[in-house]
């Protein structure tokens, strides 16, 4: 695939959510491709994906489409966050669940045990190409529950870590194959982010996370998993965290917010306008930024994060389709559903434009894969990412992140990490106590 035709692609697809702007936000996408063919079979597909990824997700949802008469799926585009998940719910509860939708991956422990989500048949599956063997096992045993799969994901979506290859390469750190020299201990990660502060003048490293839990966890949650640590959060029992870990992750990222090489106290936006103004060298971020710096025209390269601490490992989520219950749903129609997610899965390969690693190992493993730069060089992050620990009130959009923010914003500040944590896990420790509402 030439150099043109992926840029080109990624502009149209900011371009794309630069005009429609909030438009996307509510169900104004329902039904807004032609109809289908007599005799295909509408499916209803709900998601939550908006801007341009809500673009791309339209046009593999035309490309099924046109390639499969048999159905014709017409998509429903609700509000990200506690909106979508509150409807979606009391669609499966109330008979007026869609065919198919997608969740975050992570969501699944507080629907699936509820009965707000039906199995996914593994032969049927089969029938139309899909197997265990099509996924990184990681992302594959996350759609499990109770040993019936309920998820199957479109993706993986983990934290990252750009950088801009001028500033690196005037660093003296980038290597001979011009990417960033391996950096394995935190030592020499402040040593290289030093070593960028002095070209930019500015930062070495862009990070916000004030007022955004999700952005505070994500990179403490990789840290943490980078110490092989564990966090087990059983229903009635008190959570399960290793402290000295969680303390040594909050602490390293406080050495961090010194002010020359990350801000003391910024936010994300900041943060990623800094990075695509050339005003610092890394940004750690999440993949769905690659459009913003492809458009911004710097010379950047993206990496997983680096191992810092011994064991690598990656913060990330997944998008998956799941099938909200219907208590007696019609066979055909289910049948088409199967096809239309296997279509899509199979033609996920414009999905790496926004910045996702497809879930489908076919499309890492193709040829074109190897020419998308920077994605070729992260993917590697589907191999060692870590979802939500699982509780009912985990996962992306929920209110668990805000309830770390809660107790390690004051940390990230300059307050006592071990007091931050021991905060949290009480915390988490009051909902541990409570029954999944939905169960």
């Amino acid at each position: 695939m030439s150099d043109f035709h992926r840029l080109s692609r990624r502009t149209v697809l900011l371009g794309g959510a630069a005009v429609f702007g909030g438009a996307v936000l509510g169900p104004s996408l329902a039904g807004c491709s032609p109809l289908g063919a007599e005799g295909a079979r509408p499916l209803k597909f709900w998601h939550l994906l908006s801007g341009g990824d809500g673009i791309v997700m339209a046009g593999l949802v035309d490309a099924a489409n046109e390639a499969n008469p048999e159905f014709h799926a017409a998509q429903t585009v609700l509000a990200w966050g506690t909106p979508y998940y509150t409807k979606l719910a009391m669609a499966s509860v109330g008979g007026r669940a869609p065919d198919v939708a997608i969740m975050h991956a992570s969501r699944l422990p507080g629907y699936a045990p509820g009965g707000l989500l039906d199995p996914w048949d593994l032969d049927l599956l089969e029938e139309f190409g899909v197997t265990e063997a099509d996924f990184p096992e990681r992302i594959w045993e996350k759609g499990i529950i109770d040993g019936d799969l309920f998820s199957i994901a479109l993706d993986a979506h983990p934290f990252i870590m750009m950088y801009n290859t001028d500033v690196a390469e005037q660093a003296g750190v980038l290597g001979d194959d011009g990417q960033l020299v391996e950096i394995t201990s935190p030592e020499q990660f402040l040593e290289v982010a030093r070593a960028m502060q002095q070209v930019t003048g500015r930062r070495g490293l862009s990070y916000g996370y004030l007022g955004d839990g999700a952005q505070m966890w994500r990179l403490f949650y990789t840290f943490y998993k980078q110490q092989d640590a564990e966090m087990s959060l059983e229903p009635g029992e008190p959570a399960q965290m290793d402290e000295d870990a969680a303390v040594t992750a909050l602490d390293f990222i406080k050495q961090l917010l010194d002010g020359e090489i990350a801000a003391t106290n910024g936010d994300y936006a900041t943060a990623v306008a800094e990075f695509v103004n050339g005003e610092s060298g890394m940004f750690f971020t999440g993949v769905w930024e690659l459009p913003t710096a492809v458009n911004a025209g710097i010379p950047f390269d993206a990496q997983p994060i680096p191992n810092l601490f011994g064991t690598p490992a990656a913060y990330a989520d997944s998008h998956a389709f799941v099938l909200p219950h219907q208590s007696e749903p019609d066979e055909a129609q289910r049948r088409e559903v199967y096809r239309f997610v296997a279509s899509i899965l199979k033609g996920s390969f414009d999905w790496a434009g926004a910045g996702h690693i497809p879930a489908y190992s076919p499309i890492i493993e193709s040829d074109g894969y190897a020419d998308l730069v920077p994605q070729a060089h992260y993917a590697s992050a589907a191999d060692v990412l870590n979802y939500d620990p699982p509780a009912w009130f985990t996962g992306s959009g929920s209110d668990f992140q805000t309830y770390f923010a809660e107790n390690v914003q004051g940390v990230f500040r300059g307050g006592d990490s071990r007091e931050g944590i021991q905060g949290f896990v009480r915390r988490l420790n009051v909902l541990l106590a409570k029954p999944n509402p939905v169960a």
